[in-house]
């Protein structure tokens, strides 16, 4: 009889029981010999120990860097499922790009989710949900409420977007049966494709300059490193909207804080420089900067969708099937 494969799933308890339908871990077990950390045991020191003898590792956030010593120390390693999103501090590019290790990450979850956060703040924005039930409890007179928060249709705005990736192709997909006009900034894209999207290329200017509603979805990467500053801010509309999901570095934080001082535009933010946000961060008293604690992509059912593709990918890989969420070489140059 032919001895199981051996997976090694390198989350905490607590992180497995979070990320891993019971139903999907049951199926794993049938399929492989399945090992896991303790409370307390899963560290740097512990990897090497962890992983010994197994083909494929299952990874998620809390995971240790899988580094160049691990991978040439541990050559039955040949598949990094990865339970969530980024890869770019979990394994070397380099032993990607050589064929050393495959790597299957669950970033299609946390981009749906993402999107749903976007579209949500989106429609918050253009119809006042909380400030209209605010003002009827406030008993301000009806005729006089409705016409302060006239709403607008998302169809008759200019949406922008920046970064073509998965996210934000799925975000144009969301907006289409609404018809707003889609402009997007990416230097990755050709006019071809842009045409195939349905959207407009145009530069970073133009995209501030013309549109109601902008949301970034570019990569952290050193050329993109304060690619949004003062002189982006400068050419927002009058009553816009700016939204970052995407990272925090993107943005010069004390400009977007200055800009967002006079009052022209409100600004909803996922993501800082610094993360936690500090308590003194001046972006805490303005009064049109809606923030959150890096909290779009994550729902319950994000998580367990995240940790059933990561089981998911481990399976296939076993059985020889071809992978469907695999991070090829040729997307780390642009990867987040």
């Amino acid at each position: 009889m032919t001895e199981k494969p051996r997976v090694a799933i390198l989350l905490t308890p607590q992180m497995r029981a979070q990320l891993i339908p019971e139903d999907a871990e049951k199926r794993l077990a049938e399929n492989a010999h399945v090992a896991a950390p303790v409370d307390g045991e899963l560290n740097a020191d512990n990897l090497s120990r962890l992983v010994e003898g197994a083909t494929v590792a299952i990874t998620g956030w809390g995971t240790p860097r899988i580094n160049e010593t691990l991978l040439s120390g541990r050559p039955d390693l040949k598949l990094v499922a990865h339970a969530a999103g980024s890869i770019r501090q979990l394994v070397p590019f380099d032993q990607i790009s050589n064929g050393r290790v495959r790597v299957a990450h669950s970033a299609v979850h946390i981009g749906e989710a993402v999107c749903e956060f976007v579209i949500a703040h989106v429609f918050n924005f253009l119809r006042h949900p909380t400030e209209l039930d605010a003002g009827m409890k406030a008993r301000e007179p009806w005729l006089s409420l409705r016409s302060r928060l006239l709403g607008r249709l998302l169809g008759e705005q200019t949406v922008g977007l920046a970064g073509a990736g998965y996210i934000g192709r799925m975000l144009i997909n969301q907006l289409k049966p609404f018809h707003p006009r889609i402009l997007m900034y990416d230097p990755y894209l050709s006019k071809g494709d842009a045409d195939k999207l349905g959207v407009e290329l145009v530069d970073l200017d133009t995209l501030f300059s013309e549109s109601d509603i902008i949301s970034l979805h570019v990569p952290s990467l050193p050329e993109t490193r304060h690619m949004i500053g003062k002189a982006q801010f400068d050419r927002l509309k009058d009553g816009s909207l700016f939204i970052n999901t995407a990272r925090g570095a993107l943005v010069d934080e004390p400009a977007l804080v200055d800009a967002l001082k006079g009052e022209r535009f409100t600004a909803v933010l996922d993501v800082y420089e610094t993360e936690p946000l500090p308590e003194g961060s001046p972006l805490r008293g303005l009064k049109n900067a809606i923030l959150a604690p890096h909290a779009a992509g994550h729902t319950h059912e994000t998580y367990l969708r995240q940790g059933r593709t990561a089981v998911e990918e481990a399976l296939r890989f076993l059985t020889g099937e071809q992978l469907r969420h695999e991070v090829t070489a040729a997307m780390l140059p642009t990867m987040a």
